[in-house]
């Protein structure tokens, strides 16, 4: 009898329900607690050289980013956004800044969202009616970016620094101006490069509206760093139902910004599975180099577009259990290694032909799930 092969049949367990938050609709994105935890992430090429940041898109979309933003402090970059929104693969949101002229050329050229930044923003709060009637009428989100290193004076002077209540403070006022012109479709965002107070201005915010929330921990630092920062903080508010879109702000190509938050929400069973290696740390019982094929496996089945879980282990004592129970796996020892498929020993190979032999095996289980899939 054959290993039984397939999808899972049952959705996953997850940590909470999400937050019940309006709905918006960013392109052909739908975010709020209706549609799945969007990824977004942010080009890096000047937005007036088209060609290389639709390149950059196209790069962000292959990677699996849902929505992607752009920066916008120039006329040059304003007047790009017409042909880059039209182009894109995914919606753009504009980035502005500074110059309230943008947004309104943001909107005109078709940009799915618009996100703005009250704290630099000259008087925004005086131009919040024209901002409102002019994305009513195009049917254009905006996204209320509150910025712990960009608050408004008052707020500072108020409280003395960045404190989760003044950044919770700053955004509700903003949407309230927005909602005194009868305009609703908004997203908000409190960032802060500490995971602690980022935590809480969130939790603040998600009591006290019902507007979709963007998660960030701005300026996050290096890809170590900023992985572990925006995991703790992402993983604490997300557990807890709080989060409709993400981006991780890394001091890395944006792609790898794409690539963490993807393992994130896959982590939490908030996006679908699709490669997971479950490889032990290496330890004195270890008999062969288990960072040597976990890496190896790792970097051959990384592009799997199906959910596949894969144990590489080292050793007799965890080995057998953690490969019998993943999708594939092997228990090494002694120079060799017994290779699982669906908790069945299928061969046992010498350990210079356990990479091959695995990646053998995961084509096979690719072949056959897409057979069915098909049939």
């Amino acid at each position: 009898m054959g290993v039984p092969l397939g999808l899972p049949t049952m959705p996953p367990p997850v940590l909470a329900q999400r937050r019940r938050t309006r709905q918006i609709q960013v392109g052909k994105i739908g975010v709020g607690s209706d549609h799945p935890v969007s990824i977004q992430s942010m080009t890096t090429t000047l937005t007036a050289d088209v060609n290389s940041t639709l390149q950059q898109i196209a790069e962000l979309t292959a990677a699996g980013c849902d929505i992607v933003r752009v920066a916008c402090p120039s006329q040059d970059d304003a007047d790009a956004l017409p042909m880059i929104a039209r182009k894109s693969q995914i919606p753009v949101i504009a980035d502005i800044h500074f110059q309230p002229r943008y947004v309104f050329a943001a909107i005109e050229a078709g940009c799915a969202a618009v996100r703005v930044n009250p704290g630099n923003i000259k008087k925004f709060d005086d131009r919040v009616g024209e901002i409102a009637q002019a994305a009513k009428e195009t049917g254009t989100p905006i996204r209320i970016g509150v910025n712990a290193g960009s608050l408004d004076e008052r707020l500072l002077s108020k409280y003395g620094k960045a404190t989760p209540e003044a950044l919770v403070e700053s955004a509700l006022w903003e949407a309230s101006l927005f909602a005194e012109h009868d305009f609703h479709d908004l997203k908000i965002s409190v960032k802060h490069n500490d995971p602690v107070v980022m935590v809480r201005a969130y939790e603040l915010l998600a009591e006290r509206c019902d507007y979709p929330l963007h998660l960030g921990v701005t300026e996050a630092g290096p890809m170590f760093q900023g992985t572990i920062k925006s995991a703790v903080a992402f993983g604490t508010l997300l557990a807890k139902g709080i989060g409709d879109t993400i981006r991780v702000s890394l001091s890395a190509p944006p792609v790898e910004e794409v690539k963490v938050a993807t393992q994130i929400l896959q982590s939490l069973n908030l996006r679908p599975r699709r490669l997971e290696i479950v490889s032990c740390p290496s330890c004195g019982r270890a008999q062969v180099d288990v960072y040597r094929l976990a890496n190896e496996v790792s970097a051959a089945l990384q592009d799997m577009e199906i959910p596949l879980r894969v144990a590489v282990m080292g050793c007799v004592v965890n080995g057998p259990g953690e490969a019998r129970e993943a999708d594939l796996g092997v228990a090494s020892g002694n120079g060799k290694g017994q290779i699982f498929v669906k908790g069945q020993v299928v061969k046992t190979v010498p350990e210079h032909m356990i990479v091959e032999t695995l990646i053998e095996e995961a084509m096979r289980i690719h072949e056959e799930i897409t057979e069915d899939v098909a049939s």
